[in-house]
C-alpha cells in the first residue's frame, strides 16, 4: 500500500515536499515518482531503484530531487522552483525489481494521488 502527502497550492517559484508511505519495502525494488495532467497521459517525473539509482524526466532535472528513508519505508519528492506546467496529479507508484521504466505500464503498485497547483 502507497499513501501519498505533501502536496498543495504554491505560486510559481515556489517548492512542496511530497512524501510517499510504504507498507513494505522489497529487497529489490523501484520506486517513481508519476504525475497527470487534465488531459494529458500520466508521465514519469523521476524513479529510483533500490540501488540507489535515479532517473529524471528532463521537465524535472535540476528542479526535483527524488529520496528514500528506508528506515521509514518512506519516499520523497522534493519539488523546487515549480512552474505552472508542473500543476498535475501527483503519484506514487513502485514494481518489484530494481530495473526501471519511464513507461507508467510497468508499475504495479500506486498510491491514490495528491494533487499539486502551481499559479502564475
Amino acid at each position: 500500500q502507497l499513501v501519498e502527502s505533501g502536496g498543495g497550492s504554491v505560486q510559481t517559484g515556489g517548492s512542496l515536499r511530497l512524501s510517499c508511505a510504504a507498507s513494505v519495502f522489497p529487497s529489490s525494488y523501484c520506486m517513481g515518482w508519476f504525475r497527470q495532467a487534465p488531459g494529458k497521459e500520466r508521465e514519469r517525473v523521476a524513479t529510483i531503484a533500490s540501488d540507489g539509482t535515479t532517473s529524471y524526466a528532463d521537465s524535472a532535472k535540476g528542479r526535483f530531487t527524488i529520496s528514500q528513508d528506508n528506515a521509514k519505508d518512506t519516499l520523497y519528492l522534493d519539488a523546487n522552483n515549480l512552474k505552472p506546467e508542473d500543476t498535475a496529479v501527483y503519484y506514487c507508484a513502485a514494481k518489484i525489481g530494481v530495473t526501471c521504466y519511464t513507461s507508467s505500464s510497468m508499475f504495479s503498485y500506486w498510491g491514490q494521488g495528491t494533487q499539486i497547483s502551481v499559479s502564475s
